[in-house]
């Protein structure tokens, strides 16, 4: 099954703080609050929603197209190396969105994104992958300008096209009619759990409403795993995958990969949401989110590891390794962060250790 994904395309900045934020806030201030802090330069890494998700979907052996803007300081040639099309990746006069981040030893986070050619994506239709490619096949409408966002699922209602939807944090940059216009009629929703209120709130539906509008409805819950709800049928909780974190950025695009590519097998919905939470999981224990590799026989060992050696039949035809595999210990499954170590599970949300 092709996938196309639409979605940010950035250029991150990520740096591990070497303690607790809350311990450097200088209080009492005339102005508010300050944030004491000497970092090193990070050295930038590729990122972006959309181009981590591909990222994912292409490490997995699929051959995804991305649809997104960005400026002349892009360099695609990583992604197209893996078997991603970037041919409908649109190149704009203003730089590569940025997204700079600081994470301290609890997962606590200081981050900062600039949108620069970003803004260009809301000129980009899906039309332009159907006259290259074909039918551009299921769709993942991810964080993006949010134009952009609207306009795409607006364009799978009106071709047919079945897509899912993943608007991270742009539930806070969008209206309540351009969510609703964004969600009804996905084949999959995908939200954090700090996003389902507010997209409850700004659309005035209830959570059997948005259920209903949509086929599946996914909530990553951190180390609590996943909240996999169908209609008609009784919400399933999916276990996170555990791993020594070293960084949370991307873990979430890994995820959404994760459980399209088990999709585009023919997978079920659990078996999806199990990959999903394991590449997330390796994802969260490399520094940058386009830094891990999901090796076959590492993956199915992390597989076999959180969910039994039973749950890794599915996948054994797709990942190219034997059904049953041997375990590996947990800790051994990713690097240890210098700063010190964390524990994180499917959504790449840290837990103080």
């Amino acid at each position: 099954m092709r996938v196309t994904v639409t979605g940010s395309i950035a250029t991150d900045h990520l740096v591990a703080f070497p303690g607790v934020f809350s311990r450097r806030v200088l209080a009492d201030l005339p102005h508010g609050l300050a944030l004491d802090a000497v970092l090193r330069t990070p050295a930038p890494r590729p990122g972006g929603t959309g181009a981590n998700t591909a990222y994912g979907l292409a490490r997995l052996g699929l051959r995804p197209v991305l649809l997104g803007a960005v400026g002349p300081d892009f360099d695609g040639t990583g992604l197209g190396a893996l078997g991603v099309d970037t041919g409908s990746v649109r190149v704009c006069a203003e730089p590569t969105a940025r997204f700079l981040c600081a994470t301290d030893t609890g997962g606590n986070r200081v981050a900062a994104f600039r949108p620069g050619a970003m803004r260009a994506a809301r000129h980009l239709r899906l039309s332009a992958v159907a006259d290259r490619l074909g039918s551009p096949g299921l769709v993942l409408v991810a964080a993006d300008d949010p134009v952009a966002m609207v306009r795409h699922a607006e364009a799978c209602r009106l071709y047919g096209h079945p897509f899912a939807v993943a608007p991270s944090r742009q539930v806070g940059c969008l209206a309540g009619d351009e969510l609703r216009a964004l969600v009804g009629g996905a084949r999959v929703l995908f939200t954090s759990r700090h996003e389902v209120a507010l997209l409850l709130e700004k659309t005035g539906w209830s959570h059997r409403e948005v259920l209903r509008r949509v086929g599946t409805w996914v909530t990553t819950l951190g180390a609590d795993g996943v909240r996999l709800e169908v209609v008609g049928e009784r919400p399933v909780t999916v276990a996170a995958v555990e791993v020594v974190a070293v960084d949370p950025t991307g873990s979430g695009d890994a995820f959404r990969a994760g459980y399209l590519a088990a999709l585009g097998w023919g997978l079920d919905a659990v078996s999806a949401a199990r990959l999903g939470c394991a590449l997330a999981a390796l994802a969260v224990g490399s520094l940058g989110a386009q830094a891990y590799n999901p090796d076959p026989v590492r993956l199915t060992a992390l597989l076999a590891d959180a969910y039994g050696v039973e749950a890794c039949v599915p996948f054994g035809p797709h990942l190219g390794v034997p059904t049953v595999p041997l375990t590996v210990p947990r800790a051994a499954a990713s690097t240890v962060p210098p700063m010190g170590a964390r524990r994180s599970g499917a959504a790449g949300v840290p837990i103080a250790s």
